[in-house]
């Protein structure tokens, strides 16, 4: 053994005590702070039952509307990103956090702002979506950034698996308290059920975001709970992480990662998980009551269950692509059976069975192939390169939130079914699967030598 050899870091142990215990530090808090910004972000496919009925909305305007949040988001993404990483995690988490909060509050008001504004109420909808995609840009790849500070590669699909697994949870318990709130509150005070809904779910992102403030620390470096001894295992692997990146292509700038084919692969497979995703969630409870079903806290707790399939399957994904190091195929393979369950529910003939069995395939799918997805760049990423690159991967796929919305919308106004929408969506997800394999390749087998 050389001189080198033995000042090496040492790859982490993932069994141990130090590890459970940053785990336990940080997975939870950040787990409901993603509760609470992905009910924010999909509570208006619940609100639509009633909103679009008061507001006079038709499929398309509301497709267009749940869609405009990823507009905003698109074009504040990188930024928030690169501001991150000068700023600090703390303080800029908290930021998106008390932002989102009040915008997505301010919906309860609807309405009074758009008279205020002399604009038609669409057109504020659409401006209020797209206000909120702003105000939450940059928090979900900062917190893929945020965990890059903290965990090796070895342990950070787990981890993402683990923190995105708020998303199933979310549409379990949003989904049965959400047409709960909107039951049994409309009418209350003089407002509607839905205004009362984006009210008491904006409410607690406000406050996760000053309990942010107070209880997440930047990185390793400032930890205060953290023992020297601990501090500075934390560091030596995270530097035997990163000298192993630098091995098989780690950028570092940003300009650098923009050159790198990869990223912009990884973009297209993002946006169509982004059209996936999103299909299903912005319009599962309007495909419910299409199949008969009218009771609105019914269609709460029948649109659980597809989240409650995607829970298991991304934990289930997640621990075995850890413990084999596969990444590709632990991708590919979800988005392959994600465009099955797609082109089922185009079948499902009004089927309440069939929407639930295909939805669930689909979310479940779709999902655990996400959690995955977070492993592949920052296998190559680093430094400005990563916070940078995340984002803009993000922020690119994010842009099939708008368009999987708007694409069902279209096909249910104009051709009467959403049949044709979701075949666009599972085609586009084929196309992913086909990438992923062929693009990534030879970069795992790089990285596997």
């Amino acid at each position: 053994m050389t001189t080198a050899d033995a000042a090496a870091p040492t790859a982490p142990d993932l069994g141990s005590v130090l590890y459970r215990k940053l785990a336990w530090r940080l997975i939870p808090f950040l787990f409901v702070a993603y509760i609470v910004a992905f009910l924010d972000r999909v509570n208006v496919g619940y609100a639509k039952l009633q909103m679009a009925a008061d507001l006079q909305f038709s499929d398309e305007v509301y497709g267009l509307g749940a869609g405009m949040f990823f507009i905003g988001y698109f074009f504040f993404e990188v930024p928030s990103n690169l501001i991150l990483e000068r700023v600090g995690a703390r303080v800029w988490i908290a930021r998106i956090l008390i932002l989102w909060g009040v915008i997505s509050a301010s919906f309860m008001y609807l309405e009074p702002i758009s008279r205020y504004l002399n604009i038609e109420t669409a057109t504020g909808f659409y401006a209020l979506r797209f206000l909120l995609g702003m105000g939450e840009a940059g928090f979900f790849p900062g917190i893929i950034l945020y965990l890059t500070y903290w965990f090796p590669s070895e342990y950070r699909v787990r981890m993402t698996a683990t923190f995105m697994s708020a998303v199933p949870l979310t549409g379990v318990i949003g989904g049965p308290l959400s047409t709960w709130i909107m039951k049994s509150m409309a009418g209350m005070g003089g407002f509607a059920g839905w205004q009362w809904l984006f009210l008491l779910e904006g409410v607690p992102a406000v406050i996760w975001g000053f309990a942010t403030l107070a209880y997440l620390d930047d990185g390793p470096r400032t930890a205060r709970w953290l023992s020297e001894a601990d501090r500075d295992l934390v560091l030596k692997n995270l530097a035997h992480d990163q000298a192993t990146k630098d091995g098989v292509g780690g950028h570092h700038g940003f300009a650098a990662s923009l050159r790198d084919y990869r990223i912009w692969a990884l973009s297209f497979v993002y946006f169509t998980f982004a059209l996936g995703v999103y299909s299903v969630t912005l319009w599962l409870p309007q495909s419910l009551r299409d199949t008969g079903v009218k009771d609105l806290v019914t269609i709460g707790f029948l649109s659980a269950i597809p989240y409650a399939v995607a829970g298991v399957s991304m934990l289930a994904n997640g621990k075995h692509s850890d413990a084999t190091m596969e990444r590709r195929w632990h991708v590919a393979g979800p988005t392959l059976i994600a465009a099955i369950g797609l082109a089922l529910a185009a079948n499902s003939a009004g089927s309440l069975v069939i929407v639930i069995i295909a939805f669930s395939m689909a979310l479940g799918a779709a999902l655990s192939a996400v959690s995955t997805f977070w492993s592949l760049p920052t296998a190559f990423l680093s430094g400005t390169a990563a916070a940078g690159g995340i984002a803009l991967i993000n922020s690119i796929g994010n842009l099939g939130g708008f368009c999987g919305p708007y694409i069902i919308g279209w096909s249910k106004d104009h051709l009467g079914s959403p049949a044709m929408g979701l075949y666009i969506v599972a085609a586009f997800l084929v196309g992913a699967a086909a990438v992923i394999v062929g693009v990534f390749k030879k970069s795992q087998q790089r990285a596997q030598s």
